[in-house]
């Protein structure tokens, strides 16, 4: 008898251990309807492929041809096109940024989400697949970037946005689309007409889709402790042709001329997606993820809705769209809101102030005090010279930062703070990698609880 009660006991407790090792098995609600998420190219392939999904797609193509949402649904046949095409690959398809076909396949996106859409909303979900990755390689050298652990003296002195320009000079492909852009930015097209404004946002936009981030994020968001230095950073994208114009519109009229463009559109909805500030979280961003939103703003330069910082303050950090919110009437209040999810935006501000100055997400404040005043706008400096030279006037008291890169990369990446925070990130549950299951967490708790509750009876009927 004392054998078999232990036997069950440590049967008992044999598959106790095993509940609590193995990750809890999916709701029914997940099962239910799950499909495997393909590109909307790919996506569009297979209903190609499908008579049944390639005849109600074109149906609802023609459905979407100049009707609002309301006169299509008034058509049955294209409400059956709809809802045949919610249980195709096109209704969860996704794209990438800077993919070969990102515009065929936002247009294909878009053609099945408008008609979902119950008017113009004011937060859009965006088309393009989620940025997991935390702690990329631009933000693990963001320290060495910005100085840290280098002689503060020295720090303090640089111009790192000077760095950031020189470190682009030695990169071939950076170097080429960066005197690219700057030549056809610059260049007057009459002297009513400042720029080719158009070719300069296309040149832009092939600046920051196909130069690595590492370059590109240090051109604009490097930290600056004087105002040539915050001059500097502003004039990034040569703001004159790019950013600036001769009245400034209503952000919402703005914002409805970047949704006729399914590349703006994408944009703007993919920066809402990612910086929206949220105060559930410490970094006030989505997730906590810095790179993620970083990556969407700067997806948004070299459109309408280019935005830029609106003065060289070198430590108030303010962006915001070339708009304002006159004559706004009755809709006043939801263009402050827009507007506002640039200017007084913790997430933004806090994910441009850490890769600024090298800290990690654990170092960052949660929301820090947003200064209402701003500093008086400094006068325009020219704009950055063809020559790209950059020993301008700009940095009175320039000492490069990155002279030995392996040297400082070396101490940065063996710093304590450094590695305590790339290990709690990288212990994130993210698609497609391995879960880590805490102890003492979720129904683990409960499985261990209800364990130990039950373990004290089983002792007694062993003493028996």
């Amino acid at each position: 008898m004392i054998l078999a009660n232990a036997f069950c006991l440590f049967f008992f407790l044999d598959e106790t251990l095993r509940s609590l090792a193995s990750p809890s098995s999916p709701q029914g609600s997940e099962l239910h309807g799950w499909r495997p998420q393909v590109d909307c190219v790919r996506a569009n392939e297979l209903c190609a492929a499908e008579s049944n999904c390639s005849s109600r797609y074109r149906t609802l193509r023609q459905c979407l041809a100049g009707r609002d949402r309301n006169t299509m649904l008034a058509n049955k046949e294209c409400q059956a096109a709809l809802e045949v095409l919610q249980e195709s690959p096109l209704y969860d398809c996704r794209c990438k940024r800077g993919m070969k076909k990102e515009l065929q396949c936002l247009q294909i996106y878009w053609s099945i989400h408008l008609g979902l859409t119950e008017g113009e909303e004011f937060y859009e979900a965006s088309p393009y697949e989620p940025v997991t990755s935390r702690l990329s390689d631009i933000f693990r050298l963001a320290s060495i970037f910005s100085g840290t652990g280098a002689d503060p003296v020295v720090s303090a002195k640089s111009n790192h946005c000077l760095d950031a320009a020189k470190a682009c000079n030695l990169n071939d492909n950076c170097k080429k689309l960066r005197s690219s852009y700057i030549s056809i930015c610059n260049r007057e097209i009459s002297p009513t007409e400042r720029c080719n404004r158009r070719k300069c946002h296309k040149a832009l936009r092939q600046f920051f889709d196909r130069v690595p981030s590492e370059y590109t994020y240090r051109m604009l968001f490097c930290s600056c402790q004087d105002q040539a230095c915050a001059e500097r950073r502003r004039q990034t994208i040569l703001p004159s042709c790019s950013y600036e114009d001769k009245e400034k519109p209503n952000c919402l009229d703005l914002r409805s001329l970047c949704r006729t463009d399914h590349l703006c559109r994408s944009r703007l909805a993919d920066f809402h997606a990612n910086c929206r500030a949220s105060y559930r979280t410490i970094t006030s961003c989505p997730a906590d993820n810095y790179q993620a939103c970083l990556g969407s703003y700067a997806g948004m330069i070299g459109f309408d809705m280019t935005p830029n910082y609106v003065d060289s303050n070198p430590t108030g950090i303010v962006v915001s769209p070339w708009c304002n919110c006159r004559g706004s009437g009755n809709m006043e209040e939801e263009c402050e809101k827009f507007l506002k999810d640039f200017t007084e935006n913790p997430c933004l501000r806090n994910a441009i102030q850490a890769f600024g100055n090298g800290t990690d997400v654990n170092m960052s404040p949660k929301g820090p005090t947003f200064s209402a005043t701003q500093a008086p706008r400094v006068e325009k400096t020219p704009s950055l010279p063809d020559d790209l030279s950059d020993s301008t006037s700009l940095g009175t008291s320039v000492i490069t930062t990155c002279t030995s890169i392996q040297e400082q990369g070396l101490k940065a990446n063996n710093s304590k703070e450094l590695s305590m925070c790339f290990t709690e990130l990288t212990t994130n549950i993210s698609p497609g990698s391995k879960k880590v299951i805490k102890l003492y967490s979720g129904s683990c708790r409960a499985r261990l609880s209800t364990a130990l509750t039950a373990l004290p009876l089983l002792m007694v009927t062993l003493a028996q």
